[in-house]
């Protein structure tokens, strides 16, 4: 049976906007700091920035599946996915991955409406897509953080890079073991690409286009604006910074007992260099260890990342899948990358 619905696109667009004008509404009457004159600039145009980036990964998506680049980029990272039993569709969207998230996921959600893919395939393919997505901001990060932290620096990023390989050894290892190729829509990766006529014949790019991405870039408004507008509304009101706050009193004081490392660990779950310009200063006046710097980093990459992703990253998972799929996507892609982080900070801790 097919997985495409009817479009409710236009009435979940409507529901969309009423949650948003409510929550604006309550915002602006109940949250201090929260003023109409600075919605401009601090809502709106973020907002739009945001569907902008979403419209073009759209775009981006339906041309690599409409000018059969599937096929092609499926190659680049063939020996994995083949190991994992994932096929040639879930390597493309991994291979896209490198460029932009939206694409790969758009891809994915294409692949299992059209079910070239299984559930299991498209949530397990966007889990592994956490390897490319480490190296997107890995350039400007990584020379802002080892010129001010140094070896703890370079520590950190060993640790946090083996967690994400460890991470993407395990997922491709559940593939190979419990996710076998006589499934339907889990041919072998060979038969994928090789015999592409078996599959239904593709659309010309501008009419897959205009056939797909319209309709589906309404859906994404109806899920993106109401979702980022409650999550807006939250940051303001102080939810974000008071569970940053509890969430990091508590792991300072039942994991790390000294008080220099708490400023360190609070000045990076509330800004990202003013974190890592902390820890160096703190362990060139020789208040911290290397070791306890490499520790209070990690403490706080599980700590801020999670929640930023939420606020960032909840908006697209939601408006690119459904609002139930994207939202257990988002929380079992972090908790999984909160547990490989805390296996290799134990690790580290213990060992070094």
């Amino acid at each position: 049976m097919s997985r495409r619905k009817k479009n409710n696109n236009p009435r979940a667009l409507a529901i969309g906007l009423l949650i948003t004008f409510a929550a604006l509404g309550v915002g602006l009457m109940a949250v201090d700091g929260l003023e109409a004159a600075k919605l401009p600039s601090k809502l709106l145009l973020p907002l739009a920035r945001l569907l902008l980036f979403v419209s073009i990964g759209l775009v981006a998506a339906q041309a690599i599946d409409s000018t059969n680049w599937t096929e092609k980029l499926g190659f680049l990272a063939a020996p994995m996915f083949r190991f994992a039993n994932l096929g040639a569709h879930c390597s493309a969207a991994f291979t896209a991955a490198f460029f932009s998230g939206v694409s790969a996921n758009a891809m994915l959600l294409d692949f299992y409406k059209e079910e070239r893919i299984t559930k299991r395939q498209l949530f397990l393919t966007n889990f592994i897509n956490q390897f490319p997505a480490y190296f997107l901001h890995l350039p400007v990060s990584f020379f802002i953080v080892v010129p001010l932290t140094k070896t703890a620096g370079l520590l950190y990023f060993l640790l946090t890079f083996l967690a994400t390989c460890l991470r993407t050894a395990l997922f491709a290892s559940y593939g190979h073991f419990f996710m076998k190729p006589e499934n339907k829509g889990e041919q072998n990766f060979d038969e994928q690409v090789k015999k592409p006529a078996s599959r239904k014949k593709k659309k010309p790019f501008w009419e897959g286009l205009k056939a797909k991405v319209p309709s589906r870039f309404v859906r994404v408004v109806a899920f993106v604006v109401p979702t980022y507008t409650v999550v807006y509304v939250l940051t303001v009101a102080g939810a974000f910074d008071a569970l940053e706050t509890l969430m990091t009193r508590f792991a300072v004081q039942a994991f790390i007992p000294v008080e220099s490392l708490s400023v360190v660990v609070l000045s990076f779950a509330s800004e990202f260099t003013a974190g890592f310009a902390a820890a160096g200063a703190l362990m060139d006046a020789g208040s911290i260890t290397v070791k306890q710097t490499v520790i209070a980093l990690l403490l706080g990459n599980i700590i801020a990342f999670p929640i930023r992703a939420i606020r960032h990253q909840l908006p697209r998972y939601m408006g690119i899948f459904s609002p139930g799929m994207g939202l257990q996507m988002l929380l079992m892609g972090q908790g999984f990358r909160v547990a490989s982080i805390i296996l290799a900070g134990a690790v580290y801790w213990f060992a070094g």
